[in-house]
């Protein structure tokens, strides 16, 4: 079972490193209005009660969104204030959806030792905005969410730094992201082409990560994956990695991309 003073960490660490620009708070509810893709950048993280009545909280919240021109979204987690603050939501007709798990890695000390990439690979390491045009051609983001992420990246108190998995023909075969603070990493927009999925290749380039994360103190790790992605959930459970809990998303406009 999983240490929860682990999976607080892994939350508050998740929180730190995905926050944008576009951020402030109401009543205790953490408002993020970035125009980028992520969803956790564009949300209400409820981290307290607060003392307004729900329905006057979420028109506040609401006017916010409003002005930033993005649908209201609410991410609940096991975390979130007040505690039946997803029931209420449900029962006001707000449908989940994008359910992610958390996972945690306790100990990265094996990967103090790596083993060698696979002869001809290469691990590369890119700039902040060169990563997002990158994983974001890969995943067919618009030219605004690219920006977006580019512009969060520079941005974050928590230091990204993103790395790219080639062959010897500078094919590009992964990528992902660190988000280190202190003893503790997130692991981000890993991502495998299409046609090199199944392979192998994502298990490497997540291994040489935690390696990397490892030799910069780090001692734990995070990562956030979606519910219905089985075959991502067995690579990090091969790297140790542990179900903590899980979120989801809540609107009042029904499920929103």
């Amino acid at each position: 079972m999983v240490d929860p003073a682990l999976a607080h960490r892994a939350e508050t660490a998740g929180l730190n490193a995905s926050a944008p620009p576009q951020q402030g708070e109401v009543e205790g509810w953490l408002i993020r209005l970035s125009p980028g893709k992520a969803k956790r950048s564009r949300c209400i993280n409820a981290l307290a009660a607060g003392q307004l009545p729900l329905d006057d909280l979420l028109a506040r919240c609401q006017s916010s969104f409003d002005k930033a021109g993005l649908p209201l979204i609410v991410r609940l987690t096991p975390f979130s204030q007040p505690a039946d603050l997803d029931a209420q939501l449900a029962a006001k007709g707000w449908p989940a959806f994008d359910a992610a798990d958390v996972m945690v890695l306790a100990d990265l000390q094996a990967f103090a030792s790596p083993p060698a990439l696979p002869q001809g690979q290469v691990l590369l390491a890119v700039e902040n905005s060169r990563y997002a045009e990158i994983v974001g051609a890969l995943r067919g983001s618009s030219a605004r969410a690219i920006a977006a992420h580019a512009e969060r990246m520079a941005a974050s108190s928590v230091p990204y730094q993103g790395f790219v998995l080639q062959s010897a023909a500078s094919q590009l075969l992964a990528c992902g992201q660190l988000a280190q603070e202190g003893q503790i990493t997130g692991i981000y927009d890993v991502f495998t082409p299409e046609e090199y999925r199944g392979k192998g290749h994502g298990q490497t380039l997540c291994t040489a990560l935690l390696a990397q994360a490892q030799s910069q103190g780090a001692r734990e790790a995070y990562l956030q994956v979606g519910s219905d992605n089985p075959v991502a959930q067995r690579l990090y459970a091969r790297l140790g990695f542990e179900f903590a809990y899980r979120y989801h998303y809540r609107s009042p406009h029904g499920v929103v991309d």
